[in-house]
């Protein structure tokens, strides 16, 4: 045992994710693309009126499906670059190296502190409407796409290696082995994880639906604003009812998009016999049942799915390259790579000068607050783990424990936090030391149904044949546990470690900087640091505030993140 140990140890040491020189260039473009648009919002309107929302019962379908249609478009853009950046990375070992530093540094951003910059710099060059529609998509999006991506990237690389050899000896091109293996064997975790985006993607949306900056008011019709207006009027009633609509759609998705999807998804688990409970829905009953639907899906789908097809495999199999004109080619993309080294070069310079206004004490006191925030998300991480994975197991495996729990885990994990957090702030405040204590909880909300989701999905994803194995060894649950559930888990596990570790840093935006009763609370850390930069306009210190937290970030995902991620790929592939 301390062999093995040992040798983990050694190869945990010796993991070849280290921080690199890419992960400095694209920080340090992050800092010029987050200066430009900083220069962007200081060119921008000096007041913004934004509309009115309505209080009645009446306006709620509207604003729904408002809200739908912005989470249902950024999922859209989330899957096509799901499936694009994450098989390319996975396929493609030189740009791996720079497509992952690419994916840590963004899912390491803090989404609501770019908030602010994207908003107020599209609405210096775009209409206010089409400004604040594009930036809550944009927020949206990076919300929902990280950890779809990185759960699509885990499955490419835990591909069993028969199944590899297999598409090699049946010669399939790159669309059909998309399409009979590596789609058919990520499309559990997909699922999840698509789950997981949406519940997340609600808070994302309800804050960009109540934006404001001032005097500038950037809000947008939908459900989050008519909350808010009902919160500031003290309209309670109009509360019940937004609250009670957010409810009946996440359940009426749950119902009609997600258990579907589960029940026809469990027919891909890489399991030689039946599972005992497969998942059931009645609305994928129905639909198999429907005459019409099985005519429009021979008559219509299934010839529109031959056609692309075809289209497919002759494009793939001709694999024509264009080289006509190498050095001409060479010489524009020389031309082009000059034009934007150069444009970033002089963004470093105005940026540094920005960042150089900041006297030394400014530094000391991000230093002190990212340590701050580090040990908080430390705390959240592993109260999440604590009782994520019994739980997360218990709905992954038990279809009954499953029927009960999933929705009302869905429901809580859409509830967006902050709607809860001033009625926990009433009872946690009074306590000792009770500002970090609400910091914690509402970065543990935050981050905590990252790593459910995932545990759900590697917990569903385990085969049936190696359960009754372990039946027929007559193994203990502790044996259980070391042997098969802690080992088939590892994969998603780190998935969810490393979107819950982001969402945790980004989620001390809104955790450690709070207004309460009219009265400015903080907590000292990095996020409180962003909060308060962005309320003054202190452009400097949020740009120095925001860079910190991405470096930080960074170099956790690389010297744990990354390497654990590693060991999960080389060991504990389903093969």
């Amino acid at each position: 045992m301390l062999k093995r140990l040992k040798l983990t140890f050694n190869f945990f040491l010796s993991s070849k994710r280290k921080f690199s020189v890419a992960d400095t260039i694209i920080i340090i473009a992050l800092g010029v693309l987050l200066y430009i648009g900083i220069e962007f919002a200081l060119k921008g309107p000096i007041k913004v009126t934004g509309p009115n929302i309505s209080l009645s019962p009446k306006s709620l379908p509207l604003y729904t499906l408002f809200s739908v249609t912005r989470m249902f478009t950024a999922y859209v853009l989330s899957i096509i670059f799901t499936l694009f950046y994450g098989r390319i990375a996975a396929q493609n070992r030189k740009a791996e190296k720079v497509m992952l530093p690419i994916l840590d540094v963004l899912q390491s951003v803090p989404i609501l502190s770019f908030l602010p910059v994207v908003v107020l710099s599209l609405r210096a060059i775009l209409p206010q409407g089409i400004a604040a529609e594009l930036g809550s998509v944009i927020l949206i999006f990076t919300s929902q796409v990280w950890n779809m991506t990185f759960a699509w990237y885990q499955s490419l690389k835990t591909v069993p290696q028969e199944l590899t050899e297999a598409s090699s000896i049946f010669r399939l091109n790159g669309w059909m082995r998309i399409k009979t293996l590596e789609v058919p064997f990520a499309v559990i975790p997909l699922i999840w994880n698509s789950i997981m985006s949406w519940a997340g993607g609600w808070f994302f949306l309800m804050a960009a639906e109540i934006f404001t900056v001032g005097n500038k008011d950037f809000r947008l019709p939908g459900l989050g604003s008519y909350l808010q207006e009902a919160a500031n009027k003290g309209n309670f009633t109009a509360i019940f009812f937004g609250i009670g609509t957010l409810i009946f759609v996440i359940v009426a998705l749950d119902q009609l998009v997600w258990r579907p999807l589960l029940a026809w998804s469990d027919k891909y688990k890489l399991e030689m016999v039946e599972g005992e409970e497969p998942p059931t829905s009645w609305f994928y009953d129905l639909i198999q049942s429907s005459d019409i639907i099985y005519w429009i899906h021979t008559k219509i789908f299934m010839k529109i799915n031959e056609r692309i097809d075809t289209f497919l495999i002759k494009a793939g199999n001709r694999k024509e390259v264009l080289e006509n004109e190498p050095e001409k080619s060479n010489r524009v993309m020389k031309v082009f790579i000059l034009i934007i080294g150069a444009g970033f070069l002089y963004g470093i310079v105005k940026a540094s000068n920005m960042l150089s206004v900041l006297a030394i004490s400014d530094w000391l006191h991000l230093a002190t607050g990212v340590l701050s925030t580090f040990t908080r998300v430390i705390i959240s991480l592993i109260i999440a783990l604590l009782w994520t994975v019994p739980i997360g197991v218990a709905i992954g495996t038990n279809r009954k424990v499953a029927t009960f729990l999933q929705p009302l885990v869905q429901i809580f994990a859409s509830i967006p936090a902050t709607a809860l957090f001033p009625v926990l702030l009433l009872f946690i405040l009074k306590l000792p030391n009770g500002l970090n204590i609400a910091a914690v909880v509402l970065m543990l909300m935050g981050t905590q149904w990252y790593l459910l989701f995932n545990i759900i999905a590697g917990a569903s994803a385990i085969p049936q044949d190696l359960k009754y194995t372990a039946e027929l060894m007559k193994l203990s649950r502790w044996g259980k546990w070391k042997t098969l559930i802690l080992p088939s888990l590892f994969p998603f596990l780190i998935t969810g470690a490393i979107a819950a570790s982001g969402g945790a840093w980004n989620a001390s935006i809104v955790a450690e900087y709070v207004n309460f009763g009219g009265t400015t609370m903080s907590a000292h850390g990095v996020g409180a640091v962003i909060s308060g930069a962005t309320a003054d306009g202190n452009y400097p210190l949020l740009l120095a505030g925001t860079l910190s937290m991405v470096v930080t970030v960074v170099l956790i995902n690389r010297l744990v993140w990354r390497r654990l991620y590693t060991i999960a790929e080389e060991k504990y592939k389903m093969e």
